[in-house]
């Protein structure tokens, strides 16, 4: 057990930056693998319903397919044509994205 603390023992001195080396590493691989990219897709959204106009075909997050018809409450709002006689009035935030732009996976990662 002594030849195994003695490596150790003799190196108590230094290491500084070298030591926090690991956790720095770890922490840009998270930040250009998981969050950059989800920042850049909540980007993309954002920019997505700003640009919203009347005649978009959109989807929400329910799976419910629709054209914009209208917008209510400072835009916050939108009314849905989902058939000739059936309109929906939605939150901004219940858009998943555009009906032709839309997959499986984004569906399946909204919040």
């Amino acid at each position: 057990m002594d030849i195994l603390f003695a490596g150790a023992q003799s190196g108590q001195g230094g290491g500084g930056i070298f030591t926090f080396m690991p956790f720095i590493l770890i922490m840009a691989i998270l930040y250009f693998f998981m969050i950059r990219p989800q920042t850049k897709k909540q980007k993309e959204k954002e920019k997505m319903l700003s640009d919203l106009k009347k005649g978009d075909k959109i989807i929400t997050m329910g799976g419910i397919f629709g054209t914009v018809s209208g917008f209510k409450n400072s835009g916050r709002s939108i009314i849905l044509k989902v058939d000739k006689n059936t309109n929906l009035t939605l939150n901004k935030t219940a858009i998943s994205g555009l009906a032709a732009k839309v997959g499986d996976a984004d569906m399946e990662t909204q919040s």
